[in-house]
């Protein structure tokens, strides 16, 4: 008798916790990505800064300050380049979530109503 009971308890607590579960993994799913998404920046925005440091200790003259000078436009073209990519990695992330968020509440809503 108290087998059943607490079989059919586990069932219930289960099911009614099922959208926790499932948020909570696509939140887990989401800081991941995100996290990956920002130390793949920090990296790339930090090797960039570090070839600018190591150009700039390189300029002893003219000739090497007119030729760092003229890298400099390369540079910030690599530069725009990177964030308008993080930019549209991180929105890709963004919408993503919400969609699967939309998909879960909806799913949910379609079962916590009842059928006319």
């Amino acid at each position: 008798m108290y087998t059943e009971m607490f079989k059919s308890f586990s069932e219930q607590t289960e099911k009614s916790l099922a959208p926790y579960v499932k948020f909570n993994k696509l939140f887990t799913k989401n800081v991941e990505e995100l996290t990956e998404l920002q130390l793949a920046a920090v990296r790339a925005y930090s090797d960039l800064g570090l070839s600018q440091l190591k150009a700039v200790s390189e300029v002893k003259d003219i000739q090497s300050l007119t030729a760092f000078n003229g890298q400099q436009l390369e540079t910030l073209t690599k530069l725009s380049k990177q964030l308008i990519d993080d930019s549209n990695k991180f929105n890709a992330v963004a919408q993503s979530f919400k969609t699967e968020v939309e998909e879960l509440v909806a799913d949910n809503v379609k079962k916590a109503t009842p059928v006319a």
